[in-house]
């Protein structure tokens, strides 16, 4: 078993609180991201599971086994850091060897787990040569393999995609997740990338401000953010928002250019505040509905994204056609999903339609 449970963790450095009474639990075999931007202490909490920090308070347990109290290397988990951190004087397979050498493994065993390492990662051609021969794709697959071979019972990846570029990270995404079929291993990922959580994890936590945000699959994530940070984060392009007064249930909202939407949203509590929350892909470029006048046109390909301003100067983003006709200064109608929509109160909580 390799489930982690990580049980109100906190972490300071001198007066500043980084992470706040974290509790979060991985079962075992399962694949959790880590989401959220710079500063958040996402790396922070991964760091203090693998034992490169220390924890302040709380505890962390590895198959039912307090682990931060013991050294890195009795903790039973590998780390792929961001920078591959491969020794460049040594060769590929000395690289791979040297953690398992340093723990007296045999060298029938070391051999055994390197050429199973290899095979599986496609890096036997590369077993003889050094890392300053290989590709930046080659150097991160090392690292991985580095790490395969240890045997852990949790992987933990410190962006280890942030440093290729877009069309070698997509493909080294696809491997990682095809690794993990084959693995069958705890993985534990952090990224600011939301399609990496997106398209990799089985759950995602969300974390911002010292807290866990939100935790859950890459749909519910998406689909029912739990407050206004998480969707506004989570989404490309950002959520749509805008201030509403609201009466009714279902929920019927007023936008500030008068325009009226009934929304699938029921049993909304007082505030003394709203915000619609939207989609761009719920609102499209239509012959009628709300008017707004074009700022940008962002074409992408299969569609085009449109940045426009509402009547009352609002800002909103649309999507229309790949081959869309608009530019900018046009005067355009837009069509809107209220049964899509989000609501926000004062407080940033989310609410949403029930989910089918």
């Amino acid at each position: 078993m390799s489930a982690l449970d990580i049980r109100n963790v906190t972490k300071a450095y001198g007066p500043t609180t980084v992470l706040d009474d974290i509790s979060l639990r991985a079962e075992s075999n399962e694949f959790i991201a880590f989401l959220g931007p710079s500063g958040c202490g996402k790396t922070t909490l991964l760091r203090m599971v693998a034992g490169l920090e220390t924890v302040d308070s709380g505890q962390i347990h590895i198959g039912g086994q307090r682990i931060d109290e013991l050294a890195p290397g009795e903790r039973g988990v590998a780390m792929v850091f961001q920078h591959y951190a491969l020794y460049p004087h040594m060769t590929i397979r000395e690289n791979m060897a040297f953690g398992l050498k340093n723990i007296k493994i045999s060298k029938t065993e070391i051999d055994a787990r390197i050429a199973e390492a290899a095979r599986i990662l496609e890096i036997e051609p590369f077993l003889d040569k050094k890392p300053g021969q290989l590709s930046g794709g080659q150097k991160q697959r090392v690292a991985i393999g580095r790490a395969i071979v240890k045997k852990p019972d949790i992987f933990l990846f410190d962006e280890p995609l942030s440093n290729l570029d877009a069309a070698l990270r997509m493909r080294t995404r696809l491997e990682l997740a095809q690794l993990r079929r084959r693995l069958k291993a705890t993985m534990i990922l952090v990224t600011h990338d939301q399609v990496e959580a997106m398209t990799l994890a089985d759950r995602i936590v969300v974390m911002y401000g010292r807290k866990i945000q939100q935790v859950g699959t890459p749909m519910e994530i998406y689909g029912q953010p739990a407050n206004r940070f998480v969707a506004s984060f989570v989404g490309s392009p950002p959520m749509n928002f805008m201030p509403v007064t609201v009466t009714g249930t279902p929920s019927v909202v007023t936008l500030r250019d008068g325009t009226v939407l009934t929304t699938a949203i029921a049993n909304l509590p007082e505030s003394a505040s709203w915000e619609l929350g939207l989609r761009p892909e719920n609102v499209r470029v239509n012959d009628t509905g709300v008017s707004a006048k074009v700022e940008f046109v962002e074409r992408l390909g299969e569609r085009a994204l449109i940045y426009a301003r509402l009547s009352d100067g609002t800002a909103i983003t649309a999507e229309d056609v790949g081959l869309s006709r608009l530019t900018i200064g046009d005067e355009v109608h837009l069509s809107i999903d209220a049964q899509a929509a989000h609501l926000f109160d004062a407080d940033g909580r989310g609410y949403h339609a029930e989910a089918a």
